[in-house]
């Protein structure tokens, strides 16, 4: 198939750092290719892909100082996706819903995976307006909020067998692994460290947006002999971050729409301790791959409790899961019964 991925322009793609979406295109992209497909992939110039690459902004947008309209870069993109249309046989989109105006007006098959959350008051209107969209969720979950729209599937998140190595035996630490924000509650994971008397190592991003969280709130909280604060990590220091880990605590306190970062952890043969938010029962098997908690109390009985996990089960729950092949093969699917215009699938995964 002649296929077309748009992806943000945030990050390259793959990412130097942070960035979830940016990953998962460059997993998706790399994979569609080795199957043998003709992939052209939509990215910044500082993108690194097996597929063609239309560069579409001089370099990643939060790394340009001179940038100071990400917005723009964006409609140009557009622009040139529309240019293109007829050289595919289907466009997927990574945007959120910037490309539904455009879509209505090309008569190229199309699907957009939303990645972000979706229970936003602003977006009902939106969605309702453009409910004949193709959409696809990366968990059952995220796409509660907005039932009415044109769901074609839900297809998880997947990761190449070998980006990252097993790890049979952890470490005696626990692991904190994201961004800092007041969402994805790193004080929890302190404070779960400190009643349990484990040292937290904590690998973030701090996003502009979260600076006065980081300052206000996180940050006396660094003071504790039990934390120690690493900064933004890359995937070749992620993999011996997460795998000598004793468990990844996923401590969140919002309807998170995936969590790669569980998957990651996984794959490394690490646990996760996660709250019931959001993905998180789909993506977890309680006593399998890691414990699902409810409160601070849970939590600390659940640091307990690892030490009785196996961590070879851990990382066969990803293999069978959460691998690049069958995420690809998925979208395939998807991608095969949009073009025929076929009745898409209602589930993936």
């Amino acid at each position: 198939m002649r296929i077309a991925q748009v992806a943000p322009l945030h990050e390259s793609v793959p990412p130097k750092g942070y960035g979830g979406t940016e990953r998962i295109v460059h997993y998706l992209t790399e994979e569609l290719v080795k199957m043998g497909h003709e992939v052209t992939l939509f990215a910044s110039a500082d993108s690194h892909t097996s597929a063609r690459l239309i560069p579409c902004a001089p370099r990643s947008l939060r790394l340009d100082k001179n940038c100071k309209d990400r917005l723009a870069h964006h409609i140009l993109m557009l622009e040139k996706v529309a240019q293109r249309g007829d050289d595919f046989d289907i466009i997927h989109f990574h945007l959120d819903y910037i490309h539904f105006p455009l879509m209505r007006r090309l008569k190229t098959p199309h699907l957009t995976t939303l990645h972000g959350r979706l229970d936003l008051a602003d977006f009902i209107p939106l969605y309702q307006e453009f409910k004949e969209m193709p959409l696809v969720s990366i968990s059952d979950a995220q796409r509660r909020p907005l039932p009415f729209v044109h769901w074609v599937g839900t297809v998880y998140h997947g990761l190449p067998e070998d980006l990252y190595r097993f790890y049979a035996r952890h470490g005696d630490y626990l692991a904190f692994l994201g961004r800092i924000s007041p969402e994805k509650r790193p004080d929890r994971a302190i404070k779960i460290a400190e009643r349990v008397g484990l040292k937290l190592l904590i690998a973030v991003k701090i996003d502009q947006a979260d600076k006065d969280y980081y300052q206000q709130v996180i940050k006396p909280l660094l003071k504790s002999p039990w934390v120690e604060f690493i900064g933004e990590i890359g995937d070749q220091e992620k993999n011996e971050f997460l795998g000598k880990a004793y468990a990844l605590l996923f401590p969140i306190d919002w309807p998170e729409p995936f969590g790669l970062v569980m998957i990651e952890a996984m794959a490394c043969g690490t646990p996760v301790i996660a709250w019931r938010c959001g993905s998180v029962p789909e993506i977890i098997e309680e006593g399998i791959n890691g414990f699902i908690v409810n409160s601070m109390d849970e939590a600390v009985k659940a640091v307990e409790k690892v030490k009785d996990l196996n961590r070879i089960l851990c990382r066969k729950a990803f293999e069978r899961r959460f691998t690049a092949k069958r995420m690809a093969q998925d979208y395939l699917r998807l991608y095969q019964d949009l073009v025929t215009r076929e009745k898409p699938l209602l589930k993936v995964a």
